[in-house]
């Protein structure tokens, strides 16, 4: 459950998919935090404006071959 009053920081993991992780708590492997944190409010208007095609990096890549 995400709490309304904590900081988060925006992640994004090697298929370009991004979510936010509660700031100060270990990462899951395999992601990274992308530089932005804040309110929770803050990190996901980031993401909707950087994660513009939801499709995994690998399936990006093969459609573009």
């Amino acid at each position: 459950m995400f709490d309304e009053d904590r900081s988060y920081l925006v992640v994004v993991n090697h298929e370009e998919q991004y979510s936010i992780w509660p700031e100060g708590q270990d990462l899951p492997p395999g992601w990274t935090p992308d530089g932005v944190s804040g309110a929770k409010d803050v990190c996901l208007r980031h993401i909707d404006e950087v994660w513009t095609d939801m499709r995994p990096k690998s399936l990006r890549d093969a459609a573009a071959r």
